[in-house]
């Protein structure tokens, strides 16, 4: 029988949190209906407190009232130092987006309390992901995070663009979890369990030490197929067909959301699935992953360079940094067990994560802005003489964007470094992964910078009008720029978090 105690509350209390959060949404709503100031201020003290019951709860390094990692529900979900550290990333991420939201959809007429409370729901999926050690909650709460985003991607129902980007991201969404569905069913038929510790014991159980050669024919092609679901959500090459279109025709906020909390998520859940129940076998699919690696950061860039759409430059520019991300989780697949290039390859995919969501998120921001009156399309062209138009939004994008091609002292660039010195710190043949993100980010330094010329060096479009930026962008993008400086000057409180949070996988 489940016992609700002390701890067991304490552990569930912040995805549960943010759930009743997005119901209170709906409430103040139905009781001031149309009142977007006053949703967005409850949305956005809501998060804060909700990141302050997090740290309060724990577990951290010398803080919270768990002093350790706390199961629930038979040992179905935990909460331990990675489930914090991406329970506070999640929320961080929905608390920047419900900043960006109203500024761009009070002039089209759509509405914020839904936005807001859909966006908190798949933010609960995304934190239920961090804790997930059962693969049947793992799919669950891939789905809670999941459907909401669906709705989002299609919220400007109005708009062609959006419902056409909607659809294809449904179908294809949906064929990806319909595999993930046959894989864990395959794994749960030849290993008796859903239980990722359990599924690594009876793996490690069977490969003994003949490698993947010792796992029966069904229960690697379980392994495929769970793979290639994970690779659907993240948008790795060739499974990211639907990125460009969902990304181009979501609302500009939606897609700022859709480019960093769902791809944060899915690597959530590729920590716990690749490095807590497939990581006895992990020699076996490093060589996947650094492939998957190079075709989706050199695609991501190639693409990026021929994209005259600032959102679809910037989806296959996210494309990029997923297969940057990927070298950090083939570094920890090519470590030795045991030793410390383990720990490094986790802990670069753990900053490199939350770089990307600041910087990312931010140069979203600025795209919504630009468009915040209604008839101002995504081309780059639209952001030429920017620096006269509104110098603020212009320094800020620039910001972004110089962090995103990996300029020292941004953000960007320690995550680069992070994730490239843990390539290296392994040898060997990932030599070549660390070498290729050197090259792929000089690639894409050709269409960021692009986009800076147009700001600094081309005359404004005639007739435009004066870009205003509305309060709340106005403070979300400030909260990005200075986090994205804060994680470039002093990276190292992020990496101590970082560590912890690997040790817990390891």
């Amino acid at each position: 029988m489940i016992t609700l105690d002390q701890n067991t509350i304490l552990a569930l209390a912040p995805p549960t949190y943010v759930a009743l959060l997005a119901l209170l949404l709906v409430i103040v709503d139905m009781a001031r209906p149309g009142r977007d100031r006053l949703l967005t201020a409850v949305g956005v003290v809501g998060l804060v407190l909700g990141m302050a019951l997090t740290v309060i709860i724990g577990p951290l390094p010398g803080v919270g009232l768990l002093s350790g990692p706390q199961e629930v529900f038979g040992g179905a979900y935990v909460r331990d130092s990675l489930t914090t550290f991406l329970d506070l990333l999640m929320m961080a991420i929905a608390l920047l987006t419900i900043l960006y939201g109203p500024d761009y959809l009070r002039p089209r007429g759509l509405p914020a309390a839904e936005f807001g409370a859909t966006l908190l729901f798949a933010i609960t999926g995304a934190m239920l992901i961090a804790g997930s050690r059962d693969l049947l909650l793992l799919f669950l709460a891939l789905e809670l995070l999941v459907l909401p985003g669906y709705l989002l991607a299609g919220y400007a129902k109005r708009d062609g663009l959006s419902t056409e980007g909607a659809i294809k991201y449904f179908l294809l969404g949906s064929f990806s979890s319909a595999i993930f569905l046959f894989g864990l069913i395959f794994v749960f038929g030849y290993t008796g369990t859903t239980r990722i510790p359990e599924v690594a014991a009876q793996i490690a159980g069977l490969v003994g030490a003949g490698g993947a050669g010792g796992l029966a024919p069904g229960l690697v092609m379980g392994l495929a197929l769970l793979t290639t679901g994970a690779a659907f959500k993240i948008a790795a090459v060739p499974f990211h067909y639907w990125t460009p279109d969902a990304y181009q025709g979501a609302p500009t906020p939606v897609t700022g959301y859709l480019s960093v909390g769902p791809k944060v998520a899915a690597f959530a859940l590729i920590l716990r699935l690749f490095v807590e129940a497939l990581g006895p076998i992990k020699a076996d699919w490093t060589p996947f992953v650094a492939v998957l690696a190079v075709l989706t950061m050199t695609l991501g860039n190639l693409v990026a360079l021929s994209q005259d759409n600032i959102k679809r430059m910037l989806a296959y520019s996210s494309i990029a940094h997923t297969g940057y991300i990927l070298v950090g989780l083939a570094a920890f697949g090519g470590a030795a067990p045991g030793s410390p290039a383990e720990q490094a390859g986790l802990v670069s995919v753990l900053f490199y994560s939350v770089a990307y969501a600041f910087m990312n998120l931010g140069a979203f921001a600025c795209v919504a802005a630009l468009q915040r009156r209604p008839g101002v399309t995504s081309q780059i062209v639209t952001f030429s003489g920017l620096i006269g138009r509104a110098p603020v939004l212009a320094l800020l994008m620039t910001l972004f964007l110089l962090s995103l091609v990996g300029i020292p002292p941004l953000a960007g660039f320690w995550a680069k470094v992070f994730i490239i010195q843990a390539a290296l710190s392994v040898g060997g043949w990932l030599n070549v992964l660390a070498v290729l993100v050197v090259v792929n980010a000089a690639l894409a330094a050709f269409y960021y910078l692009r986009v800076v010329v147009y700001m600094w060096m081309r005359a404004a479009p005639e007739g435009a009008a004066p870009a205003t930026v509305g309060g709340a962008t106005r403070a979300g993008l400030w909260v990005a720029a200075a986090l994205t400086l804060v994680l470039g000057f002093v990276p190292f409180f992020v990496t101590i978090l970082a560590e912890e949070a690997a040790l817990a996988l390891l």
